[in-house]
């Protein structure tokens, strides 16, 4: 049997993935946030996943305003950096697991979920980033990735309630496969930001530090913040956060197993006038 061992959280801010890779992460400015990540790294080395379960958002890469599904599972064997404006990013390929996914696929879906089967996907900073902050600037990404896109684009977007409920049928679906694997999920986005408009560059450290105690202790309770609230108190992208619920929702707690341990906690501002969010939760046997 699969298994769901460890949940990820971190922003996924481009700006981080272009000092990396202009080679700026030593200047006085990156400097600090890329030391939050000092010790994460060596975790992955230290827990390593057979596979990532890796939620995200696409910014307007792979999926335009002519079509945005809410959520969309990569099922391809691969999927390549793509070009947002600029060039693809100088990191590996993505390799898939199209077993996985495509069992996952299966089950969440019969467990009364729509998620839209992608088979040929480009992937942009909102998942290069975090694997990036994880894992360095590797030849080759540790382990296969299985990329799965949230529409927090273009309202209407789900609720945190729907994306905590589809993070438990992920967490069921990962435990019906049958081979034994070991399967990390990662949600990411956010923290408090906003990019446009008369409060742009908005950061609120008082929203984000209660949003990761009650992530931490209560996400039950937190699955039910309405949206409104994030645009209010963490600015307009601050919905990105309601990705971190899939993560949280798969974890063992939520079903009756015991607290997750709080391996790693981290917040740091400024980062490109973002909120830089960070915890990784394990599930104890």
């Amino acid at each position: 049997m699969a298994k769901i061992t460890a949940s990820v959280y971190t922003s996924h801010v481009p700006a981080i993935g272009a000092a990396l890779d202009l080679g700026k992460s030593g200047e006085p400015y990156w400097q600090p946030v890329f030391k939050g990540y000092d010790f994460s790294k060596q975790w992955l080395k230290d827990n390593p996943p057979d596979v990532i379960f890796l939620v995200y958002n696409d910014h307007a890469t792979a999926f335009s305003l002519e079509m945005i599904p809410t959520f969309a599972i990569g099922t391809a064997a691969e999927f390549t950096p793509a070009d947002e404006g600029w060039g693809p990013r100088p990191v590996p390929k993505v390799i898939g697991h199209p077993e996985l996914a495509a069992h996952i696929a299966q089950s969440v879906i019969q467990q009364d979920f729509d998620l839209t089967i992608v088979n040929r996907m480009d992937v942009d900073h909102g998942l290069t980033v975090p694997l990036s902050l994880m894992c360095g600037q590797p030849q080759a990404w540790p382990c296969p990735v299985i990329p799965f896109a949230v529409n927090v684009v273009q309202y209407p977007v789900p609720s945190g309630r729907r994306c905590f409920e589809l993070g438990k049928a992920i967490r069921k679906a990962v435990e019906s496969f049958d081979k034994p694997l070991n399967v990390q999920i990662w949600g990411t986005g956010g923290m408090s930001h906003q990019l446009q408009g008369p409060r742009a560059g908005l950061i609120n450290k008082e929203f984000d530090n209660a949003f990761l105690d009650q992530l931490i202790a209560d996400p039950a309770g937190l699955a039910g913040k309405p949206h409104i609230d994030y645009v209010r108190e963490a600015g307009s992208e601050g919905i990105e956060l309601v990705m971190w619920l899939i993560a949280r929702g798969a974890m063992s707690d939520v079903a009756g197993g015991p607290s997750p341990k709080v391996a790693h906690r981290f917040y740091h501002v400024p980062a490109s006038n973002t909120a830089v969010g960070h915890l990784i939760l394990e599930n104890q046997t």
